[in-house]
């Protein structure tokens, strides 16, 4: 197999800022062609998690989203700090300060790149069990987000229905329903 890989011929920054960072790439595909500007858009890595209290209920959020206009129901995640060592600390993180939930188990279902087309980063998307309810939320600033505890079976359902929007969230809940199916095996 040939390689599909292109060049990067030089890159400028166009916008830097803690949530987005904009550039543009000058790039050469294999057979020569000149492609020019491509954007691109720097996100830090992003971290989702379909969680488990120790009841078996789905811990849910429910949040305001300004892209959509929209409050709607999603699954605990968020933002990798530049010093979150690694995936699993910093969805424990986002855990513990987005529902003050503790877990027992952390699974690793693996990453998806939310727009490889256009966008830099990975979502790692994790299963988590035996939840504890352990401190109140810890917020950041602009954050408002209301806890649902769901049974599975509602949630496959929102899921048969279209009514979880956020896609990042639908496939690891997705990958994380193939989890649990394997796991429920002899």
């Amino acid at each position: 197999m040939s390689s599909l890989d292109w060049k990067l011929l030089r890159s400028e920054y166009l916008f830097r800022d803690n949530w987005l960072t904009a550039r543009r790439d000058t790039c050469q595909t294999p057979k020569g062609k000149i492609v020019e500007p491509y954007y691109v858009l720097e996100y830090n890595d992003w971290v989702n998690c379909v969680a488990i209290a120790e009841d078996g209920r789905i811990v849910m959020v429910r949040q305001y989203r300004q892209g959509i206009g929209k409050t709607i129901l999603e699954i605990p995640g968020g933002t990798m700090d530049n010093t979150d060592p690694s995936p699993e600390f910093a969805m424990r993180r986002e855990l513990l300060e987005e529902t003050g939930y503790d877990f027992e188990k952390l699974i690793n279902l693996g990453s998806v790149a939310p727009n490889p087309a256009s966008s830099n980063n990975l979502t790692h998307m994790f299963l988590a069990t035996g939840g504890k309810k352990v401190q109140e939320q810890d917020l950041d600033e602009n954050e408002e987000i209301e806890i649902v505890l769901m049974e599975l079976e509602d949630v496959e359902q929102l899921l048969k229905e279209n009514k979880i929007l956020q896609s990042l969230h639908v496939t690891c809940l997705f990958y994380a329903l193939l989890k649990l199916k394997e796991l429920r095996l002899p």
